[in-house]
């Protein structure tokens, strides 16, 4: 299904019949390569994830879509995924959709208002096709992945990355969701998962039982930390329960800390005060 072994920024990428994907120029620790939009459709087309306000990505979206685009799709409002969404719908008259509450924790693209706001369930047809919005809460309250239903393609934004776990933030973001979003996608007929960052992904279960299998194993990892080390700061658990990943990014690592933490106190296996966490 993926044309390349690796992802060019601006390339044109066949994945699927009908189904595009460019990725934008913003590569870093939180991006990976870049975010990845996606085109579907041939006549008239949809495009999921605009992605960030880079003039180059801009150009060549608008390039490949012409006088074709109809419906935009966001799968959450954070700054890499949305903000296109306002030139893009400028530049072409295209109809945009996205949950339609924007969480207000200083890490989203607070102007994003869709002209058509989705739930779990909702259908966009666009054209041929029709994209389903099962909403997936965790890595943002708002986020949603589209299910492209004739070809079991999930667009899965952030709630999944090909190469690199997903950070969870709170206080948007929130890891007893995740878990059960997680669980969510094994109920869904899925051929192949397109994320928001990252190469397609042709095994979905496998995939998600993975993930799920990871985040376990860094939750008990974490707990330890804490019997060790606690009563503790985040600063401080951090450097033991993240000791196999690079200290430049503990300081990202410190909100799926938070995370799994505060998972753990819904679970009555973790406290907290002032500051202070420790073993229940």
């Amino acid at each position: 299904m993926e044309e390349a072994p690796a992802i060019v920024a601006g390339a044109v990428v066949g994945i699927a019949p009908g189904v595009r994907r460019v990725t934008a120029p913003n590569p870093g620790v939180m991006t990976g390569p870049g975010t990845n939009t996606y085109i579907v459709g041939d006549d008239e087309l949809a495009l999921i994830d605009p992605g960030p306000e880079l003039d180059a990505h801009r150009d060549i979206l608008l390039k490949v879509v012409g006088d074709r685009l109809r419906w935009i799709l966001c799968t959450h409002t954070h700054r890499d995924h949305s903000p296109l969404a306002r030139e893009l719908k400028a530049a072409t008259g295209a109809q945009v959709y996205g949950f339609g509450v924007t969480p207000d924790d200083g890490r989203q693209d607070e102007t994003f208002a869709p002209d058509h706001a989705l739930g779990d369930g909702d259908v966009v047809t666009c054209g041929a096709h029709k994209l389903r919005a099962v909403h997936t809460p965790g890595h943002a309250s708002n986020h949603l992945c589209y299910l492209l239903e004739d070809r079991g393609i999930l667009f899965t934004g952030d709630h999944i990355m090909q190469g690199s776990t997903v950070v969870i933030s709170p206080p948007d973001g929130d890891m007893q969701a995740y878990f059960d979003s997680l669980q969510r996608l094994l109920t869904l007929p899925l051929r192949a998962l397109a994320p928001g960052h990252g190469r397609i992904i042709a095994s979905p279960e496998k995939e998600v039982h993975k993930l799920i299998a990871h985040r376990l194993k860094r939750e008990e990892k974490i707990h330890s930390a804490l019997a060790a080390a606690g009563p503790a700061t985040l600063e401080i658990l951090v450097g033991h329960a993240y000791d196999d990943v690079p200290e430049n990014i503990h300081h990202v690592a410190m909100r799926s800390l938070h995370a799994h933490l505060l998972r753990l106190e819904q679970l009555g296996r973790a406290t907290q005060s002032a500051g202070q966490w420790r073993v229940a």
